[in-house]
């Protein structure tokens, strides 16, 4: 357990002062003596901040966080906010953190070595660099390649256990699509992304009058300060209790399906470097600034219509005798048999053999590259031999090939992921809390 590996290094910790103590006492070097205070602040080196149900938080791993985050702001010449503001921030990131990831132990998660490996090797490819690269710009910001391996090892549990725990909370229907599409948010946010920055005065479940009357006054105040031109990064830093709060509350380029309804709400009537006055919801008080917008462009997709028969390997019917129908029924095509009723009658592809082995239009890249293969080099309106793919034996005919303006699909399917990322987003928030109150937190800072 995490709890007990903390302990036993600073158990070693421990043992190892007092046996250097012991080691300087017998040599006869008068200054390697230790001062009765160096194995004090030895053994103080490292200590517990924070206990969360079965596991702890250690200064230490508090002291590397908040210097991560002093790298991060002084790279992007944002100003720090008192440090004990900030090393309370980072606890409370940290203490969420450690609740999901003992979820995430519990729940069986684990990230194997080669999921991390391709994980590295992606975000190396985002950054344009090369493995090596990507190792040495670490080590120039001072973070070993170990150390960032486990904290995108812990990324990637913290999302899964978001995934698992509030994916299945949100369904997104066709209905909604038609109706947020019909919608004037919908027309007017057609083909647009946002960067937004974002400030959260929270309030906790069940607040008291006065509780949500200190947060209003609060997020008026700050709102205040921006209209003087308060830098809206630093504020943020200082006072959100939002999930990107240590960015500055920059939210990034998203588009209108990764954006919590409120904030898409008024986004929409925002201009670019325009700031939001407080805004009401369950969570607490909002602050939002429209940073920047950009529009998407028209998609276009390669699509075949095509139609197969196959024949399927089972327990009665070996891989050869398959291969053997399949070679009989292309021979009966070739004799004038129609194509569409030998499908209906002996492929295995339940979905398409009602419609005669017609598959519709589709995109190549669904398909696996065996079929894609034959798909391409047979010319249209005739019929492949048989050929082979993990999932048995085909024979296919080409009906035609078209460039597909597919914008409306893409717009559907971008409408789909908004409105579930709206969900997502704010079910998250309302998950996390309940998971901050449900948890054993005691602070020792």
């Amino acid at each position: 357990m995490m709890k007990g590996l903390k302990s036993m290094a600073l158990a070693s910790l421990c043992l190892l002062s007092f046996s250097s103590g012991g080691v300087y006492a017998q040599s006869n070097d008068a200054t390697q003596t230790p001062q009765k205070g160096t194995i004090r602040n030895q053994l103080e080196l490292d200590r517990i901040v924070a206990k969360i149900d079965q596991d702890v938080i250690m200064q230490s791993e508090l002291d590397a966080r908040v210097e991560a985050v002093h790298r991060q702001l002084a790279s992007r010449n944002i100003n720090l906010p008192p440090e004990d503001v900030l090393k309370n921030q980072v606890l409370e990131q940290l203490i969420l953190e450690n609740i999901q990831i003992q979820m995430g132990k519990r729940g069986g998660i684990r990230i194997d070595d080669w999921a991390l490996n391709d994980a590295i090797a992606r975000i190396a490819q985002r950054n344009q660099m090369t493995l090596e690269a990507f190792r040495q710009n670490l080590e120039a910001d001072g973070l070993s390649f170990s150390q960032a391996r486990e904290e995108i090892r812990r990324e990637m549990i913290l999302n899964r256990v978001r995934q698992r725990q509030v994916a299945q909370r949100v369904q997104v229907s066709e209905q909604e699509i038609d109706n947020f599409l019909s919608s004037p948010e919908g027309l007017a946010q057609a083909q647009t992304e946002y960067r937004l920055a974002h400030i959260l005065i929270a309030t906790p479940d069940n607040a008291t009058p006065d509780q949500v009357q200190s947060a209003e006054r609060l997020a008026d105040d700050l709102s205040g300060q921006l209209r003087q031109g308060a830098d809206f990064q630093a504020l943020a830093i200082a006072n959100s209790r939002g999930q990107n709060a240590l960015e500055g509350g920059d939210l990034g380029w998203r588009k209108a399906d990764q954006l919590p309804t409120l904030f898409a709400e008024q986004a929409i009537n925002m201009t670019p470097g325009q700031t939001s006055d407080a805004i009401r919801s369950p969570a607490g008080f909002h602050i939002i600034k429209l940073m920047d917008t950009r529009g998407n462009k028209k998609v276009v997709q390669s699509q075949v219509h095509v139609r197969h028969i196959l024949i399927k390997p089972n327990e009665i019917r070996s891989n050869l005798e398959s291969q053997m129908q399949a070679k009989k029924l292309y021979q009966r095509v070739q004799a004038g048999e129609a194509f569409s009723e030998l499908a209906k009658a002996y492929s295995d592809d339940t979905a398409s053999a009602l419609n005669g082995g017609d598959m519709g239009w589709i995109s190549p890249e669904t398909l696996v590259p065996e079929f894609q293969t034959v798909m391409n080099i047979i010319p249209e309106k005739v019929v492949s031999e048989p050929f082979r793919t993990t999932y048995g034996w085909h024979i296919l005919e080409v009906l035609g090939k078209r460039q597909s303006d597919i914008s409306t699909q893409v717009r559907r399917n971008q409408v789909r992921e908004l409105l579930s990322n709206r969900k997502f987003e704010e079910e998250l928030q309302v998950w996390l809390r309940e998971i901050r109150d449900q948890a054993y937190v005691e602070i020792q800072l």
